[in-house]
């Protein structure tokens, strides 16, 4: 009877070990779901109350940008209702198609190379021997984790291409005694505060400055103080929920969506820390080496393409192919036949495949709301309103202006060519600077990034994890009123000196 009971034990942590970290919940997959479909019902009765307008737009340098002035109302196009509901397909034979589609692949590529190396017990290995190294330096790890991943996102700009650590992050996290929540606070968040926190970032600040005819990242020395700000303050929201979770893990509110990974990663602590340096395989070094050096490479070609506005087109697709070898080859490297790769890659797919969903559904809030022929009009009444405000409130309008907008177009430099031709005379006609337009625009652009359902990489980042979105916005909702506050004084001060220079 014991010899049965040890079997199964075994079997059950054999299939444990072999299960994909890469999972949706039903129920986290239909919160976010409906919510968005929420969102997509409210865009699609906006384009029946607003009035279609459109801006005449120019092509310059490749990128097309709006022309100031050029504002028209334009007879309301013929866009059904029942086209609200069919917009997630719509989407994919849109304006913006070949980005989506590249996009998906993308995420399909990630999940099934991640599940290659789960199936060959690669991750655990990795997870396992990083848990023995930090065990006495807990804390040091998140300091270093954030800081790492805020200034990569802020000076850099790279934010896509790091997502995907989030699935080698999370377990470590619970490994420590953490969970998921602070997982994420190790990753996602800093590199969506790097990002919005920006100094030298070439997808924000160096194209909005470009446009507004500013010296290239001038004005650096405020923006560094505020970068440093938000290091600490993400630290110290992290490091406290860390130890909340330490002293009392039943505290977390994802303790019950942690439990499944938490009881996979039992298994291999179970033999002790000897155990699990020897558990590390010739053949799964070989295998790591092999994907961290084709992911190293693949993070190294973003920081190149990102410099040209035509070489970053294809800083999705290269990673694509650097994940997918790195994947593979891992795979064959760790000892696994040709069958059981192609098994492991379908299987990590299908399990990302309800993220996708919600990547269309995202998508397709913006095909409404362009379909309807609003977004311009949108925009121009932004406009007209900062326009006759004082400058203290035209500032502040134009940090709102970039949220509202943030909410329906996730790409910052296509913001940035949206709204800077308008902004940048609104600035010298209000008694703003241009600088502090850049600013305005900033703030807006990056840190409703973690806020908005419609935001594309927030749905796949929390995809690769056990978080719903209610979850997450329950656990992050203080620290966005607090970054608000602080945003709002560093954007006043701005205002006050002058932030120039000019």
């Amino acid at each position: 009877m014991k010899d049965t009971e040890k079997n199964s034990s075994a079997s059950q942590n054999t299939e444990a070990s072999k299960s994909s970290a890469i999972k949706i919940g039903g129920k986290a997959f239909l919160l976010s779901a409906g919510i968005i479909l929420a969102l997509m019902i409210v865009s699609g009765v906006l384009t029946r109350v607003l009035p279609a307008g459109q801006f005449d737009r120019v092509v310059s340098e490749g990128r097309t940008l709006v022309v100031n002035g050029s504002y028209r109302e334009i007879p309301r196009p013929a866009y059904a209702f029942w086209r609200w509901f069919t917009a997630p397909v719509e989407v994919l034979f849109g304006q913006d198609n070949l980005t989506l589609i590249v996009l998906i692949i993308f995420i399909t590529a990630v999940g099934g190379s991640i599940a290659i190396l789960e199936y060959a017990g690669v991750m655990e290995a990795l997870i396992n021997f990083l848990v023995v190294r930090f065990a006495k330096r807990k804390y040091l790890l998140i300091v270093a984790m954030i800081s790492f991943f805020m200034i990569v996102s802020s000076f850099v700009g790279i934010y896509e291409g790091m997502v995907p650590m989030i699935i080698f992050i999370i377990p470590i996290a619970i490994s420590l005694g953490w969970d998921s929540l602070t997982g994420l606070g190790m990753s996602l968040l800093p590199l969506a505060f790097g990002f919005a926190s920006a100094v030298t970032n070439p997808f924000t600040i160096a194209v909005a400055q470009k446009i507004a005819d500013l010296p290239l990242f001038s004005g650096a020395p405020l923006r560094i103080v505020f970068f440093l700000t938000v290091v600490c303050l993400v630290n110290f929201f992290v490091i406290r929920h860390a130890k909340k979770v330490e002293l009392n893990p039943q505290s977390s509110i994802c303790f019950k969506e942690d439990e499944v990974l938490r009881q996979k990663l039992r298994v291999a602590e179970s033999s002790g820390p000897g155990a699990v340096k020897k558990s590390i395989t010739k053949g799964q070094w070989r295998a790591l080496i092999w994907f961290v050096s084709w992911i190293a490479f693949a993070m190294l070609l973003v920081i190149v393409t990102a410099r040209s506005p035509v070489l970053s087109n294809l800083a999705f697709p290269l990673m694509t192919v650097m994940f997918l070898i790195g994947g593979t080859g891992g795979g064959a490297f760790a000892g696994l036949r040709i069958g059981e790769i192609g098994g492991a890659f379908r299987k990590g797919a299908l399990n990302i495949l309800p993220g996708i969903v919600l990547v269309l559904m995202a998508y397709s809030v913006k095909h409404i709301i362009t379909s309807g022929m609003i977004m311009d009009t949108i925009l121009y009444r932004a406009a007209e309103l900062i326009l006759n405000s004082p400058p203290m409130a035209a500032a502040f309008l134009v940090y709102a202006t970039t949220l509202v907008m943030n909410f329906f177009i996730g790409s910052a430099s296509a913001k940035a060519f949206l709204m800077m031709p308008l902004l940048t005379p609104l600035a010298d006609l209000v008694g703003i600077t241009r600088q502090t337009a850049v600013l305005a625009f900033d703030f807006g652009d990056g840190f409703s990034n973690m806020i908005f359902p419609t935001n594309a990489l927030l749905l796949i980042a929390l995809s690769f994890s056990v978080v719903s979105y209610t979850k997450w916005m329950r656990w992050t909702w203080k620290l966005q009123l607090v970054i608000l506050a602080v945003t709002s004084a560093f954007l006043a001060f701005a205002v006050k000196i002058g932030f120039g220079p000019f």
